[in-house]
């Protein structure tokens, strides 16, 4: 029932963009990757996705690159340790030191998270991909993922896609219900917005 009212929903969906400033970060690297080669372009993302993973799993770099107040040697001395620990498993593209270093000399290291998101979706978009990612308070069965990739597989947007990638991500503060993130869209269908909305109009009409 909620995977046919997602995929109905797509029309009126708000946009899920990085802003506008580290979305010209994000059109730098890319264009630069693609100019390159086609490869380059995926080892950029590779790198991208391997920085990502590093800062989630080491609060004290996460701390760094969303702390604007730092010296421009503590960010030099920074990047080296986000480096470092980002090429244990393979050496990052110049390209990819590059958008870092920018990023630093600016001081926009805090929008790198942004700079990642738009960097994946123009690549996706590139290839032809669809990233959907659903959130739900438990895990969805298999038969539920399976009827809703079909559904939005026949929806406008999962129509122009080449390939259709489905994650469920689990959430239990949603309460029930779905959040699917469709490339650059959301449609929140989960019992916690909905018990956010009844408490705003409860509280308008105090």
């Amino acid at each position: 029932m909620l995977a046919g009212r997602a995929a109905r929903l797509l029309a009126p969906t708000h946009a899920r963009l990085a802003s506008s400033i580290a979305l010209k970060y994000s059109q730098a690297a890319y264009g630069a990757a693609l100019s390159k080669s086609p490869a380059t372009l995926n080892k950029v993302q590779t790198d991208l996705n391997t920085v990502s993973s590093t800062l989630a799993s080491t609060p004290a770099l996460a701390e760094f690159v969303s702390n604007p107040t730092l010296s421009a040697n503590d960010r030099s001395e920074g990047l080296k340790q986000l480096f470092a620990a980002a090429e244990k498993t393979a050496k990052l593209d110049e390209i990819t030191k590059n958008l870092f270093a920018v990023l630093s000399e600016n001081g926009r290291l805090s929008e790198t998270a942004g700079v990642i998101e738009g960097f994946q979706e123009l690549v996706a978009k590139y290839k032809g991909e669809l990233d959907v990612i659903v959130t739900s308070a438990e895990p969805l069965p298999k038969d539920v993922l399976a009827n809703l990739e079909r559904s939005l597989k026949q929806s406008e947007a999962g129509k122009a896609a080449k390939v259709l990638k489905l994650t469920n991500k689990v959430n239990p503060a949603i309460l029930g219900g779905l959040i699917v993130d469709l490339g650059e869209k959301t449609i929140d269908l989960s019992v916690s917005n909905r018990v956010n909305k009844l408490n705003g109009l409860l509280q308008e009409s105090v």
